[in-house]
């Protein structure tokens, strides 16, 4: 009676060494694509600094190409847990926001805590996406979700009748998606020396001012 008890722990036990696996490795790859770039980090140098082997890196999470979509996407969303930003709590919490200000510094904050983890390695995609076919497409999906994301937050704020007369709907998504590019972190706070705090005020403070009706 104890056997389908001791193989099911077994079993457990493997899955759970197998997605720590996973998680060094990624993390090994991302610190890699940052410091090294997408080019010379090659998947011999990412398992030897996990310190495993070709094969487990391949198999635990496949090509570079991969590993850099799954650096990303655990970055953005803060944890490897299979859940859309969309779907989580502070996209949520933004998305039930009734005034349009609270809504958009809300937007401004959720940004600039992604930025924070994701912005050098979308630098190093973006790098990548100049010479790599794969990354280009990589870099292609990554943009389209967050216009996706700039949409919902238009559409929300169109619901509110704060939408600024002054703009189309296109326009608005386009400023929305243009001003949460991971670059400006990037160039403002790592480049410039702003901090992440008086990166979201700025942020907010844009969004608010085109965005609005006043």
């Amino acid at each position: 009676m104890s056997k389908p008890v001791k193989r099911g722990y077994s079993s457990a036990l493997r899955a759970a060494q197998a997605r720590e696996t996973r998680r060094k490795i990624v993390s090994t790859a991302a610190q890699l694509f940052v410091d090294d770039g997408y080019g010379a980090s090659t998947i011999d140098a990412i398992a030897d600094a996990a310190g495993v082997s070709r094969k487990t890196v391949f198999s635990a999470a496949g090509g570079k190409v991969d590993l850099l979509k799954l650096a990303i996407e655990w970055a953005v969303a803060g944890d490897d847990a299979p859940v859309a930003v969309v779907d989580r709590d502070a996209m949520r919490t933004v998305l039930g926001e009734t005034d349009a200000t609270a809504l958009l510094r809300s937007w401004a904050s959720v940004t600039t805590k992604i930025d924070a983890r994701s912005a050098r390695l979308f630098q190093a995609l973006e790098i990548a996406a100049g010479t790599d076919v794969e990354a280009r497409a990589l870099a292609g999906r990554f943009e389209r979700r967050r216009l996706d994301g700039a949409r919902l937050v238009i559409t929300r704020l169109t619901s509110l009748n704060a939408l600024s007369p002054r703009l189309k709907r296109g326009e608005a998504v386009d400023l929305a998606w243009l001003s949460t590019d991971p670059v400006l972190y990037d160039r403002l706070v790592r480049v410039r020396n702003w901090s992440a705090s008086r990166f979201e005020k700025w942020l907010g403070d844009s969004l608010c001012r085109q965005l609005v009706a006043t």
